[in-house]
């Protein structure tokens, strides 16, 4: 099981680099993403969460297959916006309503290195803005009230242990 970066650290703020191919070590990596994202209870791991900048992210959403986006891309996103209460593993205890598209169009590679195509909508929409967020440095933090997310951050440093 891989340990997840929380915030205050400076990788979380990184840009992603590209897979350049599907190895032994891609695929060791996303499984170890599966085995901690189940272990923390989550639905979506962003693998810069876990220490690797790669342009990867998987998800696994109640009601729908495990996914591996690789390389991924948002080709669209709809103009019908809906607000929800997010967390992430990375700022564990801390959750905020985040106002996102309803609907995306995703294009990325699976496991298999096979492109694909992807209309997402409600809460896997939302999984994979999260996720994608997290490959351009960007915490769903970033995308409240800026009083809001300062008190939550001071929140969070407050009951986070030393």
């Amino acid at each position: 099981m891989l340990n997840i970066i929380t915030l205050g650290d400076e990788q979380l703020r990184k840009h992603s680099i590209l897979v350049p191919d599907l190895n032994g070590t891609v695929h060791t990596l996303i499984e170890q993403m599966f085995e901690s994202l189940r272990e923390y209870k989550g639905i979506g791991l962003a693998a810069v969460q876990v220490g690797s900048l790669y342009r990867l992210f998987i998800t696994e959403v109640g009601g729908d297959k495990p996914r591996v986006f690789v390389n991924p891309e948002i080709l669209e996103t709809s103009l019908e916006q809906a607000s929800y209460e997010e967390g992430c593993l990375s700022i564990p205890g801390v959750e905020a309503d985040v106002l996102r598209p309803q609907r995306v169009r995703v294009q990325a590679w699976n496991e298999k290195g096979r492109p694909f195509t992807l209309d997402a909508e409600d809460l896997l929409a939302r999984v994979v803005q999260h996720e994608f967020d997290h490959l351009n440095g960007v915490l769903f933090i970033d995308r409240i009230d800026p009083k809001k997310r300062e008190r939550l951050v001071r929140q969070y440093y407050t009951a986070a242990p030393l």
